[in-house]
């Protein structure tokens, strides 16, 4: 790996320092070639550094904010009267290029807006969108899902710039060639749906250079059928909470029911490994970390109640993205003419 430097938004999240400092420091001892630069209150910061004896590091530095974007705080008024945040601290790093990407768990809404304000779209690009990868009945493939909440509306134009920025996270960081790109609908049949979405089928359908295979339904996601699936921001975060809620309720009636009585119990001893590797791939905290992408800089939004594994792999993504250039290639895209308004 080549050294990378990475801005973290230490104080966003509902957990703020409690999670993301050990989160860094995990990333720090497991990639010798990371720099972290910790962006919040330096006296917090000092002091949990000092309590893991980690105040020396040279891995990690520290940008001194004195304030903090609230998980309930407009995004307005983040934009203007906070502009010595963490969140803008850190975003203002990626800007000036002496960071490579920022990692945040803070304020969705504020983060989205100040990202779009300081690092702005890359040409050709309307809005930026939330991606992320999730997993999928094959334990080897993922499936791209976006917009997972940056935008409620989206016209027709903006949902196939979607299609081309997911097919391009497809191939640059999955490596998946030609992926199969789909929008998410309420049926199969060209007749349903919305005019956006109707619309945005013929105008991908036109194109030779997205492989579109049409519509898929929310019971699709998980298949295999698609690489990429397209929707707005509202159905996105809805069919992703979702998706999360049910993941861990079956975990817990799983729990619950070996728990109930002793065959229960000795047939839940002689099955654990089993469960514990299938939930293993469906654990929501491996696939934290959706990316802002379409911006002029790498932003990977983590969950705002992340833990240090989720939040740890939200840095990764982060990782991930900077090595495979991924504005750079989205970029490359867009100045071949592919989707541009005319």
């Amino acid at each position: 790996m080549t050294n990378l430097t990475l801005a973290l938004d230490v104080m966003g999240g509902d957990k703020g320092p409690r999670v993301t400092i050990p989160a860094a420091l995990k990333a720090v001892s497991e990639y010798p070639n990371l720099h972290l630069i910790l962006c919040g209150d330096e006296a917090i910061i000092h002091t949990f550094l000092s309590k893991n004896n980690q105040v020396n590091n040279p891995q990690l530095s520290i940008y001194p904010t004195t304030e903090v974007v609230e998980m309930d705080d407009k995004p307005s008024l983040a934009i203007r009267n906070k502009k010595d945040s963490s969140m803008r601290k850190a975003l203002d790093l990626v800007s000036s290029g002496d960071a490579q990407a920022c990692i945040s768990a803070g304020n969705t809404g504020a983060l989205f807006a100040t990202a779009h304000f300081v690092l702005k779209t890359i040409q050709g690009v309307e809005r930026p969108a939330l991606i992320s990868s999730l997993p999928t009945h094959n334990e080897n493939k993922h499936v791209f899902m976006l917009d997972l909440g940056a935008n409620v509306f989206c016209d027709s134009q903006v949902l196939c710039q979607f299609a081309l920025m997911g097919a391009v996270m497809a191939e640059t960081v999955e490596g998946i060639k030609n992926p199969k790109i789909a929008l998410l609908n309420m049926g199969e049949e060209e007749i349903k749906g919305s005019d956006n979405i109707k619309q945005a089928a013929v105008q991908l359908s036109a194109n030779d250079e997205i492989n579109y295979i049409g519509f898929v339904e929310g019971n699709d996601i998980f298949t295999n059928k698609a690489d990429v699936i397209v929707c707005d921001g509202f159905v996105g975060n809805v069919a992703l909470k979702t998706c999360e809620g049910v993941a861990r309720m079956v975990y817990t009636k799983f729990k619950t029911h070996f728990l109930n009585n002793l065959t229960g119990r000795i047939l839940g001893k002689l099955l654990t490994p089993a469960i514990k590797k299938v939930f293993k791939t469906l654990n929501p905290d491996q696939y934290n970390g959706a990316s802002l992408i379409g911006l002029r800089g790498i932003v990977v939004k983590s969950h705002g109640n992340a833990n240090v594994t989720a939040f740890y792999s939200a840095i990764l993504e982060a990782v991930k993205e900077v090595e495979r250039q991924v504005p750079e290639k989205i970029k490359a895209k867009l100045e071949q003419g592919l989707l541009q308004r005319p």
